[in-house]
């Protein structure tokens, strides 16, 4: 193909007029009539047309090819769609130029182009195709291509005029390219509709950057990245990790020709795609031919360490972290103020500037996706020896890595300016290192770090195995002698109280100060002077499981503190009597609030959404910032505790398990917790983890948004819960329409929303699948972070309407779990 004008598709000009545009238009409406479109064909020749109402159909009935109106728009447009998915469309002609009726008709211009016109005979789509055709043919292939050329060649493939695979929108089919042709200059890239009701170009594109190494770039508005997978390392890009499977092997090509990225299908029975959304995500969608709705097998970004430069330059991202962001070994914030309030766009500078003195050397970090190419030299055939020798050479040089991981590693990749969107990358499978330039002073005080460290971890792992044999001995002593108070004080230094001081401060735990109760026992507020007030939970003597969680307690809360967690002020230990003293909190519980009618207007959307991002703080310092790492396993809206100013504070730790650094997932036979929050997972299996308090954290935020019980839940069209009532409104676009009436004067609505998909993705049905909760944080903070597709929620089914209400089963079995698989709009 010769070099053509790069357009937009369906971005044609309207034609200059020419003396000959008279006979020209008087030959268009001759051939409309001439030839008529047979049912089922796949292909249009010269003399015949194709008008709204009348399509081509792939040879294998995959793809269709005619007019449409994209959801409520009234416009018409010329594309091709799957056929057993109408509404999945994957290319559209005249994208720039809708039709206002059903007039359009697709047929040949004077040189063979197709085209398309509209009821006035204007041409508002062309495929302005190379040469002069004498016999042009137009074909819809069963790849999802449609190609034109000349009949009068014997081998068609070899002689395409026009293919519509060079002008992709926003759905990359197998086959097609993500790239340049580097002789010509021709690109092939994505461009996302600007809604769903509109295909026209939209904000986002996605090409792939042949500069250096070739690396996807997610750009908005045309320049401004907003995601990169980082640099091809001979194996994969650096930063995005796709297993090999069945389904498609990825390709790509660079040589003297052509740079770009394709895949093949390899499984006839599963179709695949690759599209990029209004939202400016890239997603690869894959479904049965017989199934009936899409599956999102990745998201691009899908991590907030995915979006570009989020720690500025020199700053490295953590997806493991709450604040994401820390500088490189030997930098410093450059804004320390800023870094204290998590904006991080500042990056870091140096601490020592580098001059080449001697002794100067390298730091290595593991496992990361390579700096982006800003300025940079590449030698592919330089060992990583002599790139260490040519980078310590020039006082500019900032880092280097291998370019080509094959073979134990090859070629050189040097970086003279800022390091700019390093991220960890956990495939382990593909390690890449980078080199970062430290000074001799840097060099030596990380290298006495270093021996410091190793030391200190040999002597300290030496002191633990021996404390933790006496700990153990302790520990089973003590508990057979019935925690003796003196025991219990030495081990968890709690503040004990006597039976006396506790009944007169509860009034003899008189009716009238009873603020709660459940299966450990009962809860009473009491006063231990006129400006301290507390709250009493008194274990029941009948029960064998409120001993269990006052032991757990014990051991868990005292050695727990965030504002987010209720503080355990001590404890009282008198032959039978067990009780937990704890602040008092005025407000109670939150579903005393959310879930009552007079109440529930109390809270405007500002301080519910202050509420929900307090839960998922005190919900990340369990899993993540705390000594212990903890799991709660009883997250639900009577446990969250509000003070005064209406604080949230997450209370009643008697499920909670404590996990150790390398501990991902616990099992029980016992399955105890609360119906509506627990986790598929969990109920079904016995199994839990920092996933399933996440679980439940998304249900916790569906309720506060929308003011009902996800149990109990009722609608007059459907009989699902009320996180498969979220999924369908989501799944409509009508999200804002689970708020609750009584925030209707004082929502955010893209607030209400991005909350509304924030639950979603922590209730997906799969733990691997749900974010953690430094994700949720940063999700529910950051306006500007791009959230990924959400999968159906677990126990989305179905249910019979007479099985409602909350229960609070100690124990629980199952077999069956039903998944149910529902078409998806774009």
């Amino acid at each position: 193909m010769r070099k053509s004008k790069r357009r937009s598709v369906g971005g044609f000009n309207k034609m200059q007029m020419s003396p000959f545009s008279t006979c020209f238009y008087c030959f268009i409406i001759f051939v409309s009539f001439v030839g008529s479109l047979s049912f089922g064909a796949d292909s249009l020749s010269s003399g015949q047309s194709m008008k709204d109402g009348e399509t081509l159909v792939s040879s294998g009935q995959g793809f269709e090819l005619g007019f449409f109106s994209p959801r409520s728009s009234r416009n018409r447009y010329l594309g091709i769609w799957y056929r057993i998915t109408p509404e999945t469309v994957v290319w559209v002609a005249n994208r720039d130029n809708p039709l206002a009726d059903s007039s359009g008709v697709l047929t040949f211009g004077h040189e063979g182009n197709l085209v398309l016109l509209n009821q006035s005979k204007s041409v508002v789509w062309s495929s302005n195709s190379s040469g002069v055709l004498t016999n042009p043919v137009a074909r819809l292939l069963e790849s999802g291509n449609l190609v034109l050329w000349d009949n009068i060649s014997s081998n068609p493939s070899d002689a395409y005029s026009w293919q519509r695979f060079d002008y992709p929108c926003d759905t990359l089919l197998a086959g097609m390219k993500l790239g340049s042709n580097l002789r010509t200059g021709f690109k092939w890239y994505l461009t996302a509709w600007k809604s769903v009701d509109d295909p026209s170009p939209g904000d986002y594109t996605s090409r792939l950057n042949d500069e250096g190494l070739p690396q996807i770039v997610i750009l908005k508005n045309g320049s401004t990245k907003t995601y990169r997978s980082g640099i091809w390392n001979g194996v994969q890009f650096s930063g995005l990790s796709v297993a090999a499977n069945s389904i498609s092997r990825q390709t790509l090509v660079d040589n003297q020709t052509d740079v770009y990225f394709a895949y093949q299908a390899l499984d006839d029975g599963i179709i695949t795609r690759v599209s990029l959304s209004e939202s400016g995500l890239l997603q690869r969608l894959v479904r049965e031919k017989e199934s009936t709705g899409w599956i999102v097998m990745y998201t691009s970004p899908n991590d907030p360490c995915d979006n570009y430069a989020l720690c500025g330059a020199n700053g490295f991202c953590r997806s493991n972290r709450y604040s994401r962001c820390e500088c490189l070994q030997g930098f410093i914030p450059k804004s320390a103020k800023e870094w204290q309030m998590l904006y991080f766009s500042g990056g870091c500078v140096r601490k020592v500037p580098v001059n080449c003195s001697k002794g100067e050397g390298f730091f290595k970090l593991s496992k990361v996706k390579l700096p982006d190419l800003v300025y940079y030299s590449l030698n592919k055939s330089m060992s990583l020896e002599e790139c260490k020798v040519e980078c310590l050479k020039n006082c500019s040089c900032t880092a280097f890595a291998n370019s080509d991981i094959r073979g134990g590693g090859s070629g050189c990749l040097m970086w003279f300016a800022e390091l700019i969107d390093v991220c960890d990358f956990e495939d382990s499978s593909y390690e890449q290192d980078l080199y970062v330039r430290l000074s001799a002073s840097e060099l030596d005080s990380f290298r006495n770090a270093t021996k410091k460290r190793k030391l200190v971890t040999t002597a300290v792992a030496s002191a633990i195995s021996g404390l933790l044999l006496l700990v153990i001995t302790l520990g089973i002593t003590i508990w057979k002698r019935g925690m003796k108070i003196g025991g219990l004080r030495n081990d968890i230094d709690l503040p004990l109280f006597d039976l006396d001081t506790i009944t007169a401060a509860t009034s003899n735990f008189s009716s009238r100060n009873l603020i709660g109760a459940g299966g450990f026992g009962s809860v009473y507020k009491g006063n231990l002077s006129p400006d301290q007030e507390i709250a009493v939970k008194r274990l029941s003597k009948d029960s064998g499981q409120g001993l269990e969680e006052f032991r757990n307690e014990v051991a868990l809360i005292a050695r727990l503190q965030h504002r987010n967690l209720v503080s355990l002020l001590g404890c009282c230990i008198d032959r039978d009597e067990r009780m937990l003293i704890y602040e008092y909190m005025p407000n109670k519980s939150l579903n005393n609030f959310i879930f009552d009618h007079d109440k529930r207007s109390l809270l405007a959307w500002d301080r519910r959404f202050e509420i929900i991002i307090g839960i998922g703080r005190g919900i990340l310092y369990l899993h993540q910032d705390s000594k212990l790492k903890v799991v709660h396993r009883d997250l639900k809206t009577s446990n969250i505790l509000l003070d005064a100013n209406l604080n949230p504070k997450i209370s009643d730790f008697g499920l909670a398990r404590i996990f150790g650094s390398d501990e991902k997932e616990a099992r029980t036979r016992r399955i105890i917790g609360t119906y509506g929050y627990m986790s598929p997972e969990y109920a079904f299996d016995g199994k839990f983890s920092i996933k399933s308090d996440v679980f439940s954290f998304g249900v916790l935020l569906l309720e506060i948004v929308s003011g009902k019980k996800n149990r109990g839940f009722c609608h007059p069209s459907h009989h699902h819960n009320l996180l498969g009532h979220a999924w369908l409104l989501w799944n409509e676009r009508r999200a804002s329409e689970l708020m609750d009436d009584s925030m209707a004067d004082s929502s955010n609505i893209s607030q209400v929303e991005r909350c509304i998909h924030v639950g979603l993705l922590c209730v997906q049905k799969f733990p691997g699948d749900r974010p953690t909760m430094s994700s949720v944080v940063f999700m529910l903070a950051n306006e500007e972070a791009i959230l990924a597709h959400p999968k159906p929620p677990g126990f989305f089914m179905e249910r019979s309407p007479t099985n409602s209400g909350e229960t609070s089963p100690r124990e629980l079995y199952t077999d069956n779990l039903v998944t149910i698989t529902t078409p998806e709009g774009r």
